[in-house]
């Protein structure tokens, strides 16, 4: 399975990979107490969503994230997540969409626990994607208190139209374009709510979960991680990439 994974993600590595490199880099080189760090996801609410272990060691995670992964909790979310860091603590928030991968390499699709056949992974982003690519109508989503979420992705990824449909592998591409989506978003909600942050940095991770059948383990292919200092904020854009430092290229 991993070969099929890498031909498409090649920095891909284990969830189990990215939770252990990471939470380790940040005890190791800014001292960080994971006992004092709040954890916060911006993740899809689909449940295979567990292929990180950071729920297991960092406690009581904020949920941020709806459809495909938007961190729809918005501006009041990101607020409430700052007033709930413990004192002397640190912010961490893991964000991305995610993709499924069958047994044989097609992207978007999947095996779940206890079924047969292949199911949509996102199911969200691949419905949208279906409803871009109708061809008998133009399709505009129209709002609904009944499926907000749902009409919020499309109203999100529909100024990509032509980019996503006409690319080599639109499930891909509209998944590249969600992950973007909700990196902007992130980093706009951090730094207008930076006020309300009591602790000195968050943490930011963010990639795309590559999703396997049952058998296999699930990959993240990392994005961004960052560390914005909150007393910094109003000083200095956000490009702190701890990707790009020398302490973590020698991990």
């Amino acid at each position: 399975m991993n070969q099929f994974v890498l031909k498409e993600y090649p920095n891909a590595e284990t969830g189990e990979n990215v939770t252990n490199k990471y939470l380790d880099f940040l005890e190791k080189e800014y001292q960080s107490d994971l006992s004092k760090m709040l954890f916060a996801t911006s993740l899809c609410s689909d449940d295979v969503n567990v292929s990180t272990d950071f729920r297991k060691v960092l406690a009581r995670p904020f949920s941020m994230g709806g459809l495909g992964g938007l961190p729809y909790s918005g501006l009041t979310g990101m607020v409430a997540f700052a007033h709930h860091i413990p004192d002397g603590g640190d912010a961490f928030v893991f964000y991305g969409p995610h993709i499924g991968i069958s047994d044989t390499g097609i992207l978007g699709e999947m095996r779940r626990t206890g079924q047969r056949k292949l199911t949509n992974s996102c199911g969200a982003l691949m419905l949208g994607l279906e409803r871009l690519q109708q061809q008998n109508e133009v399709y505009v989503p129209i709002n609904s208190e009944l499926d907000y979420q749902q009409i919020l992705l499309e109203r999100t990824v529909m100024p990509y139209k032509q980019r996503i449909i006409e690319a080599q592998n639109p499930k891909k591409e509209i998944t590249e374009v969600f992950y973007e989506e909700i990196h902007k978003k992130i980093q706009l909600l951090v730094k207008i709510s930076k006020k309300e942050f009591s602790c000195k940095r968050i943490f930011l991770l963010g990639g795309i979960i590559i999703n396997t059948s049952p058998e296999f383990n699930d990959m993240v292919d990392v994005r961004n991680f960052q560390v914005v200092n909150t007393n910094e904020l109003e000083d200095k854009p956000f490009d702190i990439s701890i990707l790009e430092t020398p302490a973590f290229k020698d991990l």
